[in-house]
């Protein structure tokens, strides 16, 4: 019996009806470790080449990892991957919650999906026992009534993830949602499981996986909570959830505001965690087993905008996407906001920063009442924010029938210069931090397979001058040892960036919240990431296997996306970043240049061991044994 993980995939074919179940070998498990590594290997070997991302052709999978379901904090994540509906190229996202854990539970560390099934229908997993079931009375149903469904049905104790209504209307940034608050918000993973007729999976199990060193795990637990108050960036994340950052953010310049366009917002403290906490916040929320407790549940029961905790509470992104890139102060509007992409399961970066992007295109003209449908778009107007949303999640209305498609295709249909409002990258609109003031994270932006993420790396002021001695000495087991001066992209910078990329893409494998596990900040860091998958699974990892996991993920991505045409002509960031940010503070004025990312592109593929294209080499794929996805590379 392997430690950690079941040895059990669950490969479901939905136009057949058909349940298999595959039992990889070990070695399998430790290459991979899971996650979305794990996931490209079928991806890969089983989607053709130029699969409709919305056809029966495209794979999706859902992973865990070998350590999931462990007593420990930071270990319930889980990977979505298929072809993106957004970019046309790999579609990568990933949750917390119960879910991940209660999968593990089942009897299954990963589900592969295929084909189209017939008619609705949606996956039961109870104990290792695995069936489809009809799914046409939860259709059109809001997330929070499927979850009271499936409990009935199929145990009250189940965990569900599910798409909305919003997918099945056909919004482009749908999303999986489990727990009706926890999304795999980004790429449009929702939009793929509806093309696909499947509903919902409910796992419920009772199997909790063996440990290899149960004592060891124990004891790293038990040191977590003791330095959690030792660590400056954890005590926040605690009592007031990762709107944390709200202040900080505005502080360093680096608080995306009225659609990017400046980098500070006047009512930054109106939308800040401390705020939240002091007025609308009912209890913390966790995930499986984990002490950190960043999870903000909010309650609103009078006034104009109401909120059930059921749904949840809105995190900085959703504060930053709804609030300061709209010009909105109004907490109780966003945390509404956020409930109704909660019930009807959208992406809240894309959406926010869509409406932002077409407040700016109304503001400068580029739009008119003629394509709002009446509506004065304009930054600071909750109540136009919220009715544009319900159009969005409905996909109805002469503005939501657009902006359900996404920014970047609302800009190509507008025309007169909407392209000059986008913030997107591979068709995903940016997350809440800049890279005029993070400019590594920029490149980032720019490289990441599947479009603008703040996940994928650490972020520049954790590798810069003045930098903590906790962060340095973590960083320094990956090879980290000289801080760079502020708002630079040295080869060095781009160095930290590629590293901690790695590290990252290792995470998303093994399937470990990167709030808990990381090279810098976190609650545990390199050290403890290794002592921890050794306590769980019996193997003795290093940081330089665990590294190497990391490079197989992003190099079976960059193959992926080379396939189906996606080279560094994609890598592109918008037109945006290189204008000067507008308003006051400390990136007042600034702006990326080309020549500075150019530069950075062509040092980033050197580390990576890729062609000047951007495109991994077969003998780079050899080095990270993967040579088998060469015959994937283009010809």
């Amino acid at each position: 019996m392997p430690n950690g993980y079941n040895g059990k995939i669950l490969h479901v074919d939905l136009t057949k009806g058909a349940l298999t179940v595959e039992e990889p070998n070990e070695a399998f498990y430790r290459k991979y470790m899971g996650g979305s590594a794990m996931g490209m290997y079928y991806i890969l070997r089983e989607m053709p080449k130029g699969a409709d991302p919305l056809g029966p052709e495209n794979v999706l999978t859902l992973f865990t990892g070998v350590t999931t379901g462990a007593a420990i904090s930071g270990q319930s994540r889980l990977n979505a991957n298929a072809k993106s509906p957004i970019s046309g190229g790999i579609g990568d996202s990933q949750s917390g919650g119960f879910f991940p854990a209660e999968l593990k539970f089942a009897g299954f560390d990963g589900i592969v999906v295929k084909g189209k099934s017939p008619k609705p229908v949606y996956l039961a997993i109870v104990d290792g026992k695995a069936e489809l079931r009809d799914a046409a009375h939860l259709m059109g149903k809001i997330t929070g009534e499927v979850d009271d469904i499936l409990h009935k049905e199929v145990d009250p104790k189940a965990e569900i993830l599910q798409h909305g209504p919003a997918a099945e209307k056909g919004v482009l940034f749908s999303s999986l949602v489990s727990m009706s608050n926890r999304h795999n918000g980004r790429t449009g993973m929702g939009l793929v499981m509806a093309s696909k007729n499947l509903k919902a999976v409910a796992v419920r199990g009772t199997k909790k996986p063996t440990l290899a060193d149960s004592k060891a795990l124990a004891a790293l637990n038990k040191t977590g909570p003791k330095i959690l108050p030792d660590n400056p960036d954890m005590p926040g994340l605690a009592n007031d959830g990762t709107a944390t950052v709200v202040m900080f953010q505005n502080t360093i310049g680096s608080l995306p505001t009225r659609n990017y366009s400046e980098g500070q917002f006047e009512f930054c403290e109106d939308i800040s965690g401390e705020k939240m906490s002091a007025t609308i916040l009912k209890e913390r929320d966790t995930c499986y087993a984990c002490v950190v407790r960043c999870k903000r549940v909010v309650e609103i029961k009078e006034g104009a905008y109401k909120a059930d905790p059921r749904y949840g509470g809105p995190e900085y992104e959703t504060i930053g996407t709804f609030g300061s890139y709209c010009g909105i102060k109004d907490l109780p509007a966003i945390a509404r906001a956020n409930q109704i992409c909660n019930e009807y399961g959208v992406d809240t970066i894309a959406c926010g920063a869509t409406i932002a992007f077409a407040m700016e295109c109304f503001e400068n003209g580029v739009i008119t009442k003629e394509q709002t449908g009446g509506l004065e778009l304009k930054f600071g107007d909750a109540d136009v924010m919220l009715k544009v949303l319900d159009q969005i999640v409905k996909n109805e209305g002469p503005l939501g029938k657009v902006l359900s498609q996404g920014s970047e295709r609302a800009a190509a249909k507008w025309g007169n210069g909407a392209d000059e409002c986008l913030i997107t990258v591979k068709g995903a609109e940016a997350p809440a931090h800049m890279p005029q003031a993070k400019r590594s994270l920029g490149l980032i932006y720019a490289v990441n397979p599947f479009g603008a993420d703040h996940q994928s790396s650490e972020h520049d002021p954790y590798y810069e001058e003045g930098v903590a001695d906790l962060n340095l000495n973590r960083l320094k087991l990956l090879g980290l040892g000289a801080p760079q001066p502020a708002y630079s992209l040295t080869e060095e910078k781009v160095r930290f960036a590629y590293l901690t990329e790695v590290f990252y893409s290792m995470l998303d494998s093994v399937e470990l919240c990167q709030f808990v596990f990381g090279p810098a900040w976190t609650l545990y860091g390199p050290a403890e990431t290794v002592e921890m998958i050794r306590a769980v699974t019996g193997w003795d990892v290093t940081v330089e296997e665990l590294m190497a996991v990391g490079e197989r993920r992003l190099n079976l991505f960059r193959t992926f996306n080379a396939r189906e045409g996606l080279d560094r002509s994609a890598d592109k960031l918008p037109k945006k970043f290189f204008k000067a940010l507008k308003g006051t503070g400390p990136t007042a004025g600034i702006a990326l240049t080309h020549e500075e990312i150019e530069s950075a592109l062509d040092n980033y593929y050197k580390f990576a061991g890729w062609t000047a294209n951007g495109v991994p080499t077969r003998e780079t794929l050899k080095k990270h044994d993967i040579e088998w996805a060469a015959e994937y590379l283009p010809s």
